[in-house]
């Protein structure tokens, strides 16, 4: 199949952008178009008006403040990895991504995109959810900001209206734990996971100070372990703690769908916490 018709807009500013998103209704942004392209084709999605966000050279880039590392909302997935102020204090983010599709597909996949499209197996949302990551929304009424909490509204429905674009994420310092780690497991490489967990972990000694916890798959938006991240809190990072965060981790919900039953993936979430939990501490260890 082909697309629907459809007026193809080619803003080169963020001004113009938002002039375009006012004054158009019924419109889509293409950023990597990794996963746009095949829903127009398939006609799951029928914009009357496709805004190219291409051209747009502020939306792009890596920069570190005083308190966070921010990213343009176009910034290319293959970039992140190379990028000193991103994988430097986020190095989970390399490795996550280094599970996404192929590198054909990271050379046009956008950071932005990804969280847009809000897949529930997606690795970088997954990744957004563990750094407490904050989403800067561009509108008719100047700048909002939203929490990666706040940021799904439904499935594969982000926090924005129909006016506005996501600009730049925005992770904070303080989430950047010393150990790091993302594990996944997928019918194949490349795939959306079955289950994906991002761990990171800072330690006192043999300690856990400060636990972080989310997982992608088992529902329609990353999961936060909130209460195993505070039960982690003061114990000590060896097996025996992390087979019994893994043995809490097999009791979230999880969804079952035609390939995948709920109780298999909260086995998998069990194991996987285990296994980034213990790789985490083992780089918090190394980092020390």
């Amino acid at each position: 199949m082909k697309p629907a018709p459809f007026a193809y807009h080619d803003p080169s500013t963020v001004d113009e952008l938002m002039g375009l998103l006012a004054e158009r209704e019924n419109a889509r942004l293409l950023a990597g178009g990794q996963s746009l392209m095949p829903m127009l084709n398939m006609r799951y999605a029928m914009p009357d008006h496709l805004i190219d966000l291409n051209g747009i050279g502020d939306l792009a880039g890596v920069a570190e403040t005083g308190e966070a590392v921010e990213i343009g909302a176009m910034t290319r997935q293959r970039d992140l990895p190379g990028s000193r102020p991103a994988a430097g204090r986020f190095p989970i983010l390399a490795e996550a991504l280094a599970h996404v599709g192929h590198f054909q597909t990271r050379n046009r996949g956008t950071v932005g995109g990804s969280l847009c499209h809000l897949d529930p197996s997606a690795e970088l949302p997954c990744v957004a959810a563990a750094t407490d990551a904050v989403l800067v929304v561009r509108g008719q009424d100047g700048e909002r900001e939203v929490a990666m909490a706040d940021w799904p509204t439904a499935y594969m429905t982000p926090n924005l209206a129909a006016d506005e674009a996501l600009v730049r994420i925005r992770l904070p310092r303080s989430a950047a734990l010393d150990g790091q780690a993302f594990a996944e497991f997928a019918r194949r490489h490349g795939d959306f996971a079955i289950v994906g967990v991002a761990a990171m972990l800072s330690l006192d000694g043999d300690t856990i100070r400060r636990a972080s916890l989310a997982v992608a798959g088992v529902g329609p938006q990353p999961v936060r372990l909130a209460e195993i991240e505070a039960a982690l809190a003061g114990e000590q990072a060896n097996e025996a703690t992390f087979k019994a965060a893994s043995g809490e981790a097999r009791g979230i919900e999880a969804m079952s769908d035609a390939y995948v039953s709920g109780k298999y993936r909260r086995r998998l979430t069990g194991v996987l916490v285990e296994r980034a939990l213990a790789k985490a501490a083992e780089r918090a260890r190394e980092a020390a």
